[in-house]
């Protein structure tokens, strides 16, 4: 029997896509946000489609505070932009 594959949707375009081709984004629970690249951290997580379009877009919008029910500042979107950058899915 095959593995069914894990599918989440994206908070700004509402694409529901495999978990690898998306980006978690994680509030833990002392209010830090970051980039989840393992997929596996504690806190509450929000998906973003995996481009740079989908993360200005959610600038734009604020689609992380939203999600994540903290206030998400721009510079946060910038850190969070330049994380999704550097890691990749190991």
């Amino acid at each position: 029997m095959k593995k069914k594959k894990a599918i989440r949707k994206c908070i700004v375009t509402g694409e529901a896509k495999e978990k690898k081709e998306l980006i978690r984004i994680v509030r833990d629970p002392d209010g830090n946000v970051f980039v989840d690249h393992t997929g596996k951290k504690n806190g509450r997580g929000a998906y973003l489609t995996n481009d740079e379009q989908c993360f200005l877009e959610a600038k734009k919008k604020d689609a992380l505070s939203r999600h994540l029910n903290i206030q998400v500042s721009p510079e946060d979107y910038e850190r969070l932009l330049e994380e999704r950058k550097k890691g990749t899915k190991k």
